[in-house]
């Protein structure tokens, strides 16, 4: 059985449950406010120069559903990034911002274009002068959903994930047709210069177009094949970015690894759709079960080569393998029990992300997979930072619930508990059932929003399952 992690509230009892498992995790006893997590850190960029950033915590990017029909920020968008702007992170990786209408990963997702550069520039004056702030650039590829039904653009055709993305011939994307989203991608980036922002990012994870391509084994053409091939677009697009518009900088968050897609198996519990090799995942072994680094290690080496200052590390997908990506004890009503005690999945993480950034010390690399840690998060967080093990570390769902963590913690004030992320899982399952983006369970704003009812129905339709 797993327990949940909220049981395990001594030192002592978390670091037990650690070595049972054969997890490898560093966690301090204490954490201090003026410690490794309150140093600042430099972000060195090969054309833009060097950001400072105050404390090592940053918010992680995150896909919104509360925009306008045309990709402008709501009241609902500004209340998130004002809570975001005044939560003490150092860095805040601003959400995922589609290039164009077909690459949105939902009809309300933001959407960057001329038309909406100026409302885009109004949140970035959110955030004060000290805070470092980028924009994720992405286009949604085989999860695209536009105008709510599924409008995939995919890379190649694959034989577990078509089905249900609902790709055919017809999804696929010419050369010159991912030639011209290069250009796009180089035109949004000016874009997002223009509106304030610090970076973009190159987005490159989550089964979303720009992971897809690193995936693109069996591709034939420039963009398939092999790594030169498949990181064709990635460097294609900084190239342009740095022709363009050299003062701004580029981060990249990418996928280290991937693995196997996952479904429920007879007890709802997690396990792999094949036991077939499987030549679709980047970072993985064969069969994609395992962690292979030769080529995201390589990956970094070109980023390095480009000037490349800052990362972001993540894995996987929420839509085929969400228990590698974003451990969680409660699954999304779509989802299947953990086959795993999540620690394992955050550990694995954390271990990639320290190979990342001991082989490119001089690189920013922010680590992800932090939030189902809840109360350990300082402590782990604190340990990982002070041996080298990443530069900063990232917040996603956590920053949803409890936005001002980061300056609780620089401040020395005891964690507020009832804020904690606990994984519920409901910022996924809101928003696949239609509904806009928030902590419905932890954060009173959204508890008394009509939504709120609408997702209980929807949980009690789906019953979902829930670990044990």
């Amino acid at each position: 059985m797993i327990p949940q992690l909220r049981t395990l509230d001594t030192h002592a009892a978390f670091t037990a449950h650690l070595a049972a498992l054969g997890v490898d995790l560093p966690v301090d006893e204490t954490v201090a406010h003026d410690g490794a997590l309150a140093r600042p850190v430099t972000i060195s960029d090969g054309s833009a120069g060097e950001l400072s950033v105050a404390n090592r915590f940053a918010i992680l990017p995150m896909e919104g559903w509360d925009g306008t029909a045309d990709g402008r920020p709501t009241e609902l968008v500004q209340r998130r990034w004002q809570r975001f702007a005044d939560g003490g992170a150092g860095l805040v990786w601003a959400e995922a911002t589609a290039v164009r209408h077909d690459g949105r990963a939902n009809p309300h997702q933001l959407l960057l274009d001329e038309t909406t550069v100026g409302a885009l520039a109004s949140l970035r004056r959110l955030f004060t002068d000290g805070q470092v702030v980028g924009l994720q650039l992405t286009h949604s590829g085989r999860y695209s959903r536009p105008d709510g039904a599924p409008a995939p653009r995919t890379v190649y055709r694959h034989p577990i994930l078509d089905g249900p993305s609902g790709a055919t011939d017809t999804s696929l994307l010419s050369d010159g047709e991912l030639d011209d989203l290069v250009a796009l991608f180089v035109d949004r980036a000016v874009l997002a210069g223009d509106a304030g922002f610090d970076f973009v990012d190159v987005k490159a994870c989550h089964g979303y177009l720009g992971h897809e391509l690193l995936t693109a084994f069996e591709r034939p053409g420039r963009y398939g094949g092999d790594f030169a091939n498949r990181t064709r677009f990635m460097r294609t697009t900084i190239e342009g970015i740095r022709a363009a518009a050299p003062g701004l900088a580029i981060g990249v968050r990418f996928s280290v690894f991937d693995s196997v897609p996952f479904v429920p198996g007879p007890d709802g519990r997690g396990m792999p759709a094949t036991e077939a090799r499987y030549p679709y995942a980047f970072g993985a072994d064969e069969y994609g079960r395992g962690v292979d680094l030769h080529e995201p290690l390589a990956l970094v080496s070109m980023l390095r080569s480009l000037g490349v200052g800052l990362l972001c590390t993540t894995a996987g997908s929420p839509y085929y393998c969400p228990h590698v990506q974003r451990p969680a004890f409660f699954p999304p009503s779509d989802g299947y029990l953990p086959p795993e005690d999540p620690l394992a999945g955050v550990a694995r993480q954390v271990a990639a992300t320290a190979a990342l950034a001991q082989a490119a010390p001089e690189m920013v690399v922010i680590g992800s997979g932090y939030s189902y840690l809840q109360e350990w998060l300082p402590h782990v967080g604190q340990a990982v930072v002070a041996a080298g093990q990443a530069s900063m570390i990232g917040i996603g769902r956590m920053a949803l619930s409890y936005p001002d963590l980061p300056a609780d913690v620089l401040a020395g004030r005891p964690l507020r508990r009832r804020q904690l992320c606990r994984t519920f899982s409901d910022c996924t399952t809101a928003p696949r059932a239609g509904l806009v983006s928030g902590c419905y369970p932890l954060d009173p704003f959204y508890k008394e929003r009509p939504e709120r009812v609408e997702l209980a129905a929807v949980k009690r339709r789906t019953k979902r399952p829930t670990a044990r």
